[in-house]
């Protein structure tokens, strides 16, 4: 039986995902700050789902995380869902602090606690570390500027991840996952131009975490897009204003 740990799967993409591989049949850990929602999800599969409460900022994150690997018996998938992010053209020191912790600081711990658990156990069964970046991380984008930042962030350790364990002979790919704008509650009520749904994005995640694919733009469109942005010098991207609808 197949094993993954959700982190961040207490709404959107990662508690869609989380049903999925459920009703698959899958052992499914998953963690999130609020337990409401983990409880709810434990009770309709409650022999394939265990949960505990994790804060990917806080000291106890990994030790946390440790075990939740232990209550489903190992870790096949680690899927890193956790994020915030804001509009912030004010540039409070609050809301991008926040941003930085939890895309930054607990993505890091998190990350850097799978690789190390594979790189003890991933031996003759492959290990996977996918995580849920964002197209954002093309281009730093003004309105969002520590989000943005932050996604770039995540794009570079990932590589660099991959990098490592092909340097180490350790037994784990790296799937960096970037949608574009998806209707959760990360758009905090602002709608975008060709913003898609959870149903629409989880199975073409999830298929391209199985397929062990290492950098995943969803969907097609994005791809293109994202293909423009890089085409487009500083000079002209800095009078791009993101506006929503």
């Amino acid at each position: 039986m197949k094993k993954i740990i959700i982190i961040g799967a207490s709404s959107g993409i990662g508690m869609r995902v989380a049903t999925d591989f459920a009703r698959l049949g899958w052992r499914v850990g998953i963690a999130a700050r609020r337990e409401e929602q983990l409880k709810s999800l434990k009770e309709k599969y409650p022999d394939r789902v265990e949960y505990m409460t994790i804060d990917v900022t806080a000291q106890d994150a990994v030790d946390r995380f440790y075990k939740l690997i232990e209550l489903i018996d190992g870790m096949d998938y680690l899927l890193y869902a956790a994020g915030c992010g804001w509009r912030n053209p004010d540039l409070d020191n609050a809301v991008d602090d926040q941003t930085v912790l939890v895309n930054v600081y607990g993505f890091t711990r998190i990350i850097n606690a799978a690789y190390k658990y594979y790189k003890q156990t991933a031996s003759l069964h492959r290990g996977h570390i996918a995580a849920i970046t964002s197209v954002a991380g093309v281009k730093g984008i003004g309105i969002s500027a520590a989000y943005s930042a932050s996604k770039r962030y995540q794009w570079t350790y990932l590589q660099a991840i991959d990098q490592l364990a092909h340097q180490q002979h350790v037994n784990v790919s790296v799937t960096d996952i970037r949608p574009g704008f998806v209707d959760t509650a990360l758009l905090n009520g602002h709608k975008y131009p060709m913003e898609m749904s959870v149903n629409y994005v989880a199975p073409r995640l999830e298929s391209a975490m199985l397929r062990g694919k290492r950098v995943a733009v969803i969907d097609s469109r994005w791809a293109v897009v994202t293909v423009l942005w890089r085409m487009i010098p500083d000079a002209l991207w800095r009078r791009i204003e993101f506006v929503d609808y």
